[in-house]
């Protein structure tokens, strides 16, 4: 970690500044200032802005805070519910720390460039994120296979397709129903469905 990191708090709660304001500079032998904020709307060039995910600040902060201080990180804490979480990092957030005395530990981890998230929301967030990410389903697809999936995707008729990859129609069906079950789709529809959510096509 670097010298001189300026952390502003974006807040309602006096406590949680005062409790930061007490711990963080001890934590790291002087090298962490502590101020606190009521919004994020006007914050003074701090590297590292800190917004509270509880009212009355909430999620609404951390667009003001990534806002008003676009080149500081913003790092938000409370996060105990994945939907905030979620929006959270949406906003702009690179990070999400718990309350209280176990905020800091995971703190210093975020300072040092750490992507931190509350242990207890990883599986939650991981399951969400899979869709989006995902389809494992199409992860273990080889080419061939992603390039029919495409050309379904894109609505290729079997006869289009045949002509394509110069086999017969027949060939066409029996690779397209294996390429279904290795989906786990019951259709083409739903292939193509899987192939937009994963960024095949």
């Amino acid at each position: 970690m670097r010298n001189g990191i300026s952390i502003v708090v974006v807040s309602g709660h006096a406590s949680l500044v005062r409790g930061l304001q007490q711990s963080l500079p001890e934590a790291t032998g002087g090298r962490v200032t502590v101020t606190g904020a009521d919004g994020g709307a006007e914050l003074n060039s701090p590297d590292v802005v800190l917004v509270d995910l509880e009212a009355p600040t909430g999620l609404p902060a951390v667009s003001a805070a990534r806002a008003a201080a676009p080149h500081a990180r913003i790092l938000a804490i409370g996060g105990d519910d994945p939907n905030t979480t979620i929006e959270a990092l949406r906003a702009g957030a690179s990070a999400v720390l718990p309350r209280g005395e176990d905020a800091t530990a995971p703190l210093l981890a975020a300072l040092e460039g750490w992507a931190v998230v509350p242990v207890a929301l990883l599986s939650s967030l991981v399951e969400r994120a899979g869709p989006q990410a995902g389809s494992p389903a199409t992860a273990h697809l080889d080419e061939h296979d992603r390039r029919l999936l495409r050309l379904i995707a894109t609505g290729s008729s079997t006869s289009d397709i045949a002509g394509l990859l110069h086999v017969s129609d027949r060939t066409v069906k029996r690779l397209t129903a294996a390429l279904l079950r290795k989906l786990h789709v019951s259709s083409r529809t739903e292939a193509a469905a899987l192939a937009g959510s994963a960024g095949i096509v």
